[in-house]
């Protein structure tokens, strides 16, 4: 995971976030139930609509159901986000990181008032999703290939997650496809193709 000298600084600290805020709550009650996450930051809309709480936009990200939603999440963000950290830097890193966490969690919000069909929801995979687009589009940019991941692999990365996810049941998918857009728009906006000597990358 490490090129030369270089350490994904901002990765670490999100998933050390992350972990240190689950077992606050884990020592405190059931992270697995609806209530106990509602109570300590997780998304439902009504509550949001009603009382203004904005807030769990973005406390939400933070926040997962039991160790087999976290572990999974940790393990995606430290693999992907390693490398776009690494290419696009820590301060473009977070920003894709939290605007896509939002970006997810606002589809996800917009869809349940359409469909009128309410859930308590938690977890950072819209953030996450949102880093695979950034990655996809970077590597799409440096012509289908970045140290040893592949455009193709990146692409059958994302639809084999996003299968799964529709797949299964009690996820966020909208969350999801809300995040991944927005990493990859994010992706266009930030990303500078940095200057490499030749022979460093392959093509298609």
């Amino acid at each position: 995971m490490e090129t030369g000298n270089k350490k994904a600084y901002a990765a670490i600290a999100l998933a050390a976030v992350n972990v240190a805020v689950f077992l606050y709550l884990a020592f405190g009650g059931p992270t697995e139930d609806g209530a106990y996450m509602l109570e300590h930051g997780a998304m439902y809309v009504p509550r949001m609509l009603e009382y203004g709480e904005y807030y769990r936009l973005f406390s939400s990200m933070f926040l997962h159901f039991g160790f087999q939603h976290l572990f999974n999440n940790m393990v995606m963000l430290l693999m992907v986000g390693w490398n776009l950290e690494l290419e696009i830097g820590s301060v473009r890193f977070l920003i894709i990181y939290l605007l896509s966490g939002l970006g997810g969690n606002l589809l996800s919000g917009y869809l349940d008032i359409r469909l009128q069909d309410y859930a308590v929801s938690a977890g950072a995979s819209g953030a996450i999703f949102g880093i695979l687009g950034a990655l996809l589009y970077v590597v799409y940019r440096n012509h289908g290939r970045l140290r040893n991941i592949s455009g193709r692999g990146m692409l059958v990365m994302v639809a084999i997650t996003l299968y799964f996810g529709f797949a299964s049941s009690g996820v966020d998918n909208a969350a999801h496809v809300g995040g991944l857009i927005t990493g990859l728009l994010c992706g266009i906006l930030l990303y500078r193709k940095k200057h490499r000597k030749r022979g460093t990358f392959a093509g298609f």
